[in-house]
């Protein structure tokens, strides 16, 4: 049977038009929720961003779950079935701009710890929620800025779900329990613009940068690990040249982008390449941008606790994997937190006609549910 209260609350956050940064009330609706259960809460404003930190409870261990309420654009209305923003259920789906990623798993957390502290008012250690309205955007004044404002006062998370859509073809069959660290370069090669006719008075950037392009594309960085496939090099834009087909370009410019395994750092990763590019002799400019490090929880109460529920749900183990992009997890294991990803089925995230399945939503918060009374009740 599916519980209305996750539905009701899922098609509420899904109706307010929250497209990155913009909150629109979202976090409002989830605070008088979490009022009413006795939570604390702490409104963090930095910048365009709205964040939430939402505690009850003194003790430890301080488990917490984790989320955004901003979304990706709608994308072509005239290619939804039904308005982006006007929740909808056809079939057993739910349609509506964030459904999956991540409105869907915002109503479940909630829900979940509804049930929970109704069950459970004395319970264990303390809850906590973690929300911005920045992780579909630059997460410069999200996530982040809560973790450095956490870490300042001492107040460390022990374990934390995430909210992000990790599931493949049913939810819980995926358990993403790491992620890869992500390093991108931004290089410029210099050469001396001239003629194409005239080499000889000019210095191809281009013809300069192709051998440690090439030999930095073929190098094998590390074999990855249980948890990890190998490091990636991967080279998404490039560009040269005035358009003319008679010059020789004065520069050459190239972003690429490391996914690394934690058999590497990112010190080491900017080492290895500029030991290349000063092997080739070139005279470039290289700025470096960090997205996060690659974190990894393969042991503890946390994946316990969770591989434990979603059993119980599903009458399955879930696969534990460390694939996609990143999240905001990664922000939230600098403190030495657990951290566990845990929503939705991923396969209409982003897309126009995102949606959801109505009886995930059930299945979703029993699993939340089970998480808390495993890992705060024990």
């Amino acid at each position: 049977m599916i519980d209305s209260a996750v539905l009701s609350l899922a098609k509420d956050l899904i109706s307010r038009p929250s497209v990155t940064p913009e909150d629109e009330g979202c976090q409002e609706m989830m605070i008088a929720r979490l009022e009413a259960l006795g939570f604390t809460i702490e409104r963090m404003v930095f910048e365009d961003t709205t964040n939430l930190w939402a505690r009850r409870g003194t003790n430890g261990p301080l488990f917490a779950f984790a989320g955004h309420t901003d979304v990706v654009p709608a994308g072509p209305l005239s290619e939804w079935n039904t308005p982006p923003f006007e929740p909808t259920v056809t079939d057993g789906y739910l349609y509506g701009r964030g459904a999956a990623d991540m409105k869907g798993s915002l109503a479940a957390m909630v829900v979940a710890v509804e049930r929970f502290v109704a069950e459970n008012p004395d319970h264990n250690g303390s809850i906590a929620f973690l929300i911005t309205s920045d992780e579909e955007g630059p997460f410069i004044n999200g996530t982040t800025r809560v973790v450095d404002t956490l870490m300042a006062r001492d107040e460390i998370i022990d374990m934390c779900i995430v909210g992000e859509p990790s599931s493949t073809a049913e939810v819980g069959d995926v358990v993403k329990n790491g992620r890869r660290g992500s390093i991108t370069g931004e290089l410029t090669v210099r050469g001396i613009q001239g003629h194409v006719a005239y080499p000889q008075l000019a210095k191809n950037p281009v013809h300069e940068a192709l051998p440690a392009l090439t030999e930095l594309a073929a190098m094998e960085w590390d074999q990855g690990n249980a948890y990890f496939p190998p490091t990636s090099f991967q080279i998404p834009n490039l560009s040269s040249g005035t358009g003319a087909g008679n010059v020789i370009p004065g520069e050459l410019q190239v972003q690429f982008n490391f996914r690394f395994s934690t058999e590497l750092t990112d010190e080491l990763i900017k080492q290895r390449v500029h030991q290349i590019l000063d092997k080739h002799d070139l005279e470039y400019d290289l700025n470096w941008i960090l997205s996060g490090q690659p974190f990894l929880t393969d042991t503890g109460d946390l994946l316990d606790a969770v591989v434990e529920a979603v059993s119980e749900v599903n009458s399955r183990q879930p696969e534990l994997l460390t694939t996609g992009g990143t999240s905001d997890g990664r922000f939230i294991a600098q403190m030495g937190t657990q951290v566990i990803e845990l929503g939705p089925v991923n396969a209409t995230i982003h897309k126009v006609n995102e949606c959801v399945k109505v009886a995930d939503l059930e299945k979703l918060t029993d699993m939340y549910q089970k998480v808390l009374e495993k890992a705060l009740t024990r």
